[in-house]
């Protein structure tokens, strides 16, 4: 029997919502039959945003969205994105399949978006193709209340009043696709760009995020603190010159040459992706340990804005569109990461799966007029439990699992908070390909009342299709007990499972 320790009177940290944030770049079927289709459609739209997409992702509680990249982000040129739609240029997506954009998805239609949803706003800006002037123009265009040429620009396009823009980045992948530049010089870029990154209302000021590493790139992490943080300075305006630093990681179970399929795989490849899923903890680690050093209060963020599985594009599908599947392997992968995040919570501020609709590890899959929910969704729902929640201590013990010594893994991954309502949630993923566990957990200076469960599951490789959308859901789990401060229940074999004590 594994023994789960639940200290229901020391909270660790606050669990921001958005660590459970999602990110949607013009790449695919994301935007374009994902989530807009117009609104001279067919499919069910209000103002060309999908309706049971909309839904879907209000049910799942989406607490803020990334866009519009990505790579895009650094060939993306705003203006060109506003006005009457039969008016905007059409580009080519260098990045993503060379297919014609048409630019009928800008800034408008993002913000309705958000608006539909009620989620907070993460807008990405050009460093790599763009100017100061173009990303300073694009912050008066979508926050400024008052009479200014992009203010008044925003009017005769049909918005009268400013939005709120929540996050905005300077650049994405500077080391890569944004620029291929080294640290030094993009942290000049990034002191001189983000000064006319203006907060035109101050009751809602703009998070402003440096592109921070990729996986295990400490340098850049090095090289950004120190020469973009100060811990104090003479005007206390210039504190810190950013919100938050990015990291990027994906799992792939092999490489990027050939990554793995994203539905034909064996128990060998179950156990090599969960383990490079782990990778996420130590990048973590040790790039908050160089933050630590410059911000030990954790005023700048951690922000792991690009996160999931890669495999091959499913067969038949344009390869620069990265459609893929989702089987109960990715719901314990999400299960592993979003621990993962909560367990750092004091660092980890914003989290965004890639991606939201059709691309990657996608919480939605379209196709036409239909919609299915992935295994990845159910988890993320799940999880809504914690958003604003208090991470509280916990401790669980584990036996290493798998096939090969370097692919071993913990065969249980937990967090647990407590939430706004006074509830404990407790999340926990058997990693097991086989095995089901036997579980007490105590919850220590506490006497439980009531206790509800469930749980995502099935075989490592089920999923949803057109045909069969509710192979893998989210269903009530009955089979556990409780009495003064302790549970007991068996966790399925590769299931996730969240339980509710009232106390």
């Amino acid at each position: 029997m594994y023994k789960l320790y639940i200290n229901t009177g020391k909270e660790l940290g606050h669990i921001n919502p958005e660590i459970q944030g999602h990110f949607s770049e013009h790449l695919g079927r994301c935007i374009y039959e994902g989530i807009f289709v117009g609104e001279d459609s067919d499919i069910p739209n209000k103002k060309g945003m999908r309706t049971d997409v909309v839904e879907a992702l209000k049910e799942m509680k989406i607490p803020v969205l990334r866009w519009p990249g990505g790579c895009f982000a650094d060939e993306y040129h705003w203006k060109d994105g506003i006005g009457p739609k039969e008016n905007r240029k059409k580009m080519i997506n260098t990045n993503w399949g060379g297919v014609t954009e048409d630019n009928s998805f800008g800034t408008h239609e993002f913000m309705e978006l958000a608006e539909q949803l009620g989620c907070k706003t993460y807008v990405n800006g050009n460093i790599g193709s763009g100017t100061v002037r173009e990303m300073s123009e694009w912050v008066e265009y979508m926050t400024f209340d008052g009479v200014s040429p992009m203010a008044d620009l925003r009017r005769a396009n049909g918005r009268e009043k400013p939005w709120t823009v929540d996050y905005f980045a300077v650049g994405n992948e500077t080391w890569g696709c944004g620029g291929n530049m080294v640290p030094e010089y993009y942290a000049s870029l990034y002191k001189q760009y983000q000064t006319f990154v203006k907060n035109y209302n101050p009751d809602k000021k703009i998070k402003k995020l440096a592109v921070g590493p990729s996986d295990k790139d400490y340098n850049w992490t090095e090289t950004l603190l120190r020469e973009c943080f100060r811990q104090q300075g003479s005007f206390p305006q210039n504190f810190g010159y950013m919100d938050g630093l990015t990291l990027h990681y994906y799992t792939l179970p092999y490489d990027w040459d050939k990554k793995g399929s994203a539905t034909g795989f064996n128990d060998k490849e179950w156990y090599m992706t969960l383990a490079k899923t782990f990778n996420m903890e130590e990048f973590i680690e040790k790039h908050s340990a160089i933050m630590d050093r410059y911000d030990p209060d954790c005023r700048i963020g951690l922000m792991v804005d690009e996160w999931g599985t890669w495999y091959d594009v499913e067969e038949g599908t344009n390869p620069g569109f990265l459609y893929q599947q989702n089987t109960v392997r990715d719901a314990l992968i999400a299960c592993i990461n979003l621990n993962i995040f909560n367990k750092h919570c004091k660092r980890v501020k914003m989290a965004n799966i890639a991606q939201l609709v059709n691309v990657l590890q996608a919480v939605i899959l379209t196709e036409g007029d239909k919609m299915i929910k992935t295994p990845t969704y159910h988890v993320f729902k799940m999880y809504s439990c914690h958003q604003d929640g208090e991470l509280l201590e916990s401790s669980l013990n584990t036996d290493r699992i798998g096939l090969e010594e370097q692919y071993m893994v913990p065969n249980l991954s937990e967090s647990v908070s407590r939430g706004k309502d006074g509830k404990i949630h407790i999340t926990l993923g058997n990693l097991s390909y086989t095995d089901a566990y036997e579980i007490e957990s105590d919850l220590l200076g506490a006497g439980i009342k009531s206790v509800r469960a469930s749980v995502v599951g099935g075989k490592p490789g089920d999923h949803n299709t057109f045909d069969a959308p509710s192979v893998v859901t989210e269903k009530e789990f009955e089979d556990i007990s409780f009495e003064g401060d302790k549970i007991l229940f068996t966790i399925p074999a590769s299931s996730v499972m969240h339980i509710e004590v009232g106390i």
